[in-house]
């Protein structure tokens, strides 16, 4: 994946995404496949793909993902906590919310 067309996507600088990383933005930019960057880029787009299923909407996600603090996980949001390794709680409430048990 592109870390561009992402940061693009989400409306984040190349500096916001290489720091997401835990990278430096030089890294981001000449090593855009290594595993770290695009396990980032991964997490996010499933992310972004299961917050689609579970809201139905296609513009909502972005702004769900980067701005709206999680009760259940201490009013971190979604991208909070895939820069934190917690993509699996992430999707996990997710699936929870489709299937009618959140929200």
């Amino acid at each position: 994946m592109s870390p561009s067309k992402v940061a693009q996507l989400l409306g984040l600088s190349l500096d916001d995404l290489a720091s997401a990383a835990g990278v430096h933005r030089s890294f981001l930019t000449a090593h855009p496949q290594s595993p770290r960057v695009q396990a980032l880029l991964r997490d996010t787009v499933d992310v972004l793909n299961a917050a689609k299923e579970a809201f139905g909407e296609a513009e909502f996600p972005i702004a769900w993902l980067l701005n709206e603090p999680l009760s259940v996980f201490r009013q971190k949001t979604a991208w909070e906590l895939i820069e934190a390794g917690r993509t699996d709680d992430v999707l996990a409430y997710l699936n929870s919310y489709s299937a009618g048990f959140l929200g």
